[in-house]
């Protein structure tokens, strides 16, 4: 579906302050923006966020911020964030939002690599990270502007900058400042969170952003000014895109929510009709509805399942494109209004029409999953470097599994190693140097090499395998996705994470994390007294169902894909304790580092238990 709503210019003309001009003089009234502050929610109009963009930019005019320069931003979800974005661009600088789990190097790097003068930043705990920074002479950082007023101590607050914007504010400046935009010119960059190496980064334009947005909207099949439930990191380009560009494109309602940990509190609440989430995202949601399900009475349990079990047919006929038999649509309807919806509403996903994932291989298990209660994970695939999507699955064309297919004006090319090639006005032009200048990644004909792997069906729907530099090549010289051998692994609900390791080895070993939220339900299910992770991790049932589920992992695996070994860790990874990107994906080289005497001695012929440590021993695969 293509919006509706007037264009202000050709789709490769388009500016984003040009869209913001469009949506207050024609939709002036419609809510643009929602907060949580306190109890409630509150709501900006059209109107009211180009008045207070206009004062906003005023006042960083007034700080020192002039055309082209960046601008470094690390704040949560939060109103200052989003509507500092939209000044900045008006102005004609560069915002860059710098994920708030960075550590102080990637930061000094990112800070020094952008020369930005100014960051604005959001308390307390970010200028422990900052505060350095404005008195090392090797990084131009001059300046800080804290969103939380308390906190500021002796830097300028975001309050007092807006308070000088509103005398400071003149329309006609306004007016030319914005008018001097060009589609060419940069809209962002986004320092791409790395697996490895330090963030590079990445200059998307207008016309690439814009581009972008209009031929997503083409896929997702809404009703005008739909709400979005805003909870990923704007550092990261998946909320960039859903969480400020679509919005402006068409004149949608933004809520922000601050804590990402109450994503599933806000959806009960607001019971959207779209929801993206990374794979992680999608994985943890089915894990807590699973442990509802273990806790129901068996009856009920045995209505879900013939429930979900019409759904996934249904689900079936359409991916294949064939037209739902009469007898099966009704008894799905019937399903669904008495068994499905009831427990969807209480989850607040009653009314979803677009449901979507991107940013690494979704777990079949988990779109399976959600196929049973008649929700489509529309999964799609695409890069910091291609302005977002490139593939995408869709109400009229989807299968399971795959990625999708190419969006308008995207062009693939599968290499001789299976990697991901792809060129269009999507792509970017290049990755930042540390001079201000772009050097282009793509070759001589303008195709970017991807560095993923995958392969292309019969149907035009893209499949991927893995990550070219994450391919596992054994001393035996066999290749190992590792992806799939931990998605496989972690179909099993007690088992949240993995990683299999075996480069230059004879055989796979593997890391187990225990799932957070499913094995203390799937223990009380058992009658297991167990309360801590460490002592579900060491009791035998646990370990004896461990080893049943690594077993038919390996049952559907080929010989060289099969894990031998395995140790069973406790703590959840994550952004924080570094295992994980902000945006979720696994840090294959952080989790071999950190793990690396267990990683060793699952490969030692007589394995002994290192010294202080307190998960369970190493375990032979079935």
């Amino acid at each position: 579906m293509t919006t509706k709503l007037r264009l202000p210019a050709s789709p490769d003309e388009l500016t984003l302050p040009a869209l913001l001009a469009r949506n207050a003089a024609e939709h002036g009234d419609l809510p643009a923006l929602s907060w949580r502050e306190g109890e409630g929610w509150s709501t900006l109009s059209w109107s009211d966020v180009r008045r207070r963009v206009a004062v906003l930019a005023a006042g960083y005019a007034a700080a020192g911020v002039e055309r082209g320069e960046h601008v470094l931003l690390m704040m949560g979800n939060r109103p200052e964030h989003w509507l500092t974005d939209l000044a900045l661009v008006h102005l004609g600088a560069v915002p860059v939002t710098v994920y708030g789990t960075s550590a102080p190097e990637q930061i000094a790097h990112i800070a020094r690599h952008s020369r930005a003068r100014l960051a604005v930043v959001e308390g307390a705990r970010e200028l422990a990270r900052w505060e350095p920074l404005l008195a090392d002479p090797g990084i131009p950082l001059e300046r800080l502007v804290v969103a939380e007023a308390a906190e500021a101590g002796p830097h300028s607050t975001y309050a007092s900058l807006y308070a000088g914007g509103v005398h400071l504010h003149r329309a006609e400046a306004f007016e030319k400042a914005w008018r001097e935009s060009r589609p060419g010119d940069p809209l962002t960059v986004v320092y791409t969170s790395g697996t490895t190496g330090d963030p590079k980064g990445v200059r998307l334009t207008h016309r690439n952003i814009l581009l972008q947005s209009l031929r997503l909207d083409r896929h997702i099949e809404l009703p005008e000014h739909a709400e979005h439930i805003c909870y990923l990191p704007f550092a990261h380009i998946a909320e960039r895109i859903l969480g400020i560009y679509l919005p402006l494109l068409r004149a949608a309602h933004v809520r922000l929510c601050a804590d990402p940990a109450a994503v599933s509190a806000a959806v009960r609440e607001l019971r959207p009709v779209q929801f993206f989430g990374v794979p992680r995202v999608w994985e943890k949601l089915a894990a807590s509805v699973r442990a509802v399900l273990g806790r129901l009475p068996q009856e009920q349990q045995r209505a879900i399942e013939a429930a979900n079990g019409l759904a996934r047919d249904r689900a079936g006929h359409r991916e294949r494109g064939e037209e739902v038999p009469a007898e099966l649509e009704a008894s799905y309807g019937r399903a669904k209004e008495q068994v499905l919806d009831p427990l969807l509403t209480l989850a607040g996903m009653d009314r979803l029409v677009w449901t979507a994932s991107a940013t690494a291989p979704m777990p079949i298990d988990v779109v399976r999953f959600w196929a049973g209660w008649g929700i489509t994970i529309m999964d799609a695939w695409g890069l910091t470097e291609t302005s977002g999507v490139c593939t995408v699955n869709s109400p009229d064309g989807f299968r399971l599994g795959s990625v999708g297919r190419p969006i308008e004006g995207l062009e693939l090319r599968i290499g001789a190693d299976g990697e991901i090639f792809t060129r269009g006005e999507t792509v970017f032009g290049g990755y930042l140097r540390a001079d201000g200048s772009v050097e282009s990644a793509s070759d001589g004909q303008g195709w970017f090499p991807t560095g993923d792997i995958g392969r292309v069906d019969g149907d035009g729907f893209l499949w991927l395998t893995d990550r070219k530099k994450e391919l596992i090549i054994t001393s035996n010289g066999k290749n190992v996705s590792p992806a799939l051998v931990e998605n496989t692994v972690k179909e099993h609900p007690l088992i949240g994470q993995a990683l299999v390791h075996g480069d230059g080895r004879s055989y796979l070993v593997a890391l187990l994390v225990l799932d957070p939220e499913l094995a203390p339900a799937w223990a009380e299910a058992h009658g297991i007294a167990a309360r801590t992770p460490a002592e579900l991790a060491a009791h035998p049932a646990v370990r004896e169902e461990i080893a049943r589920a690594v077993g038919a992992a390996n049952a559907r695996l080929n010989r060289t894909e099969q894990i031998k070994r395995y140790r069973l860790l406790t703590g959840e990874w994550g952004p924080e304790t570094g295992e994980l990107t902000p945006s979720l994906k696994l840090r294959r080289r952080v989790v071999r580092e950190k793990y690396g005497e267990l990683i060793e001695g699952l490969y030692a012929e007589s394995y002994e238990e290192p010294h202080g440590a307190s998960d369970p021993e190493a375990h032979e695969a079935p």
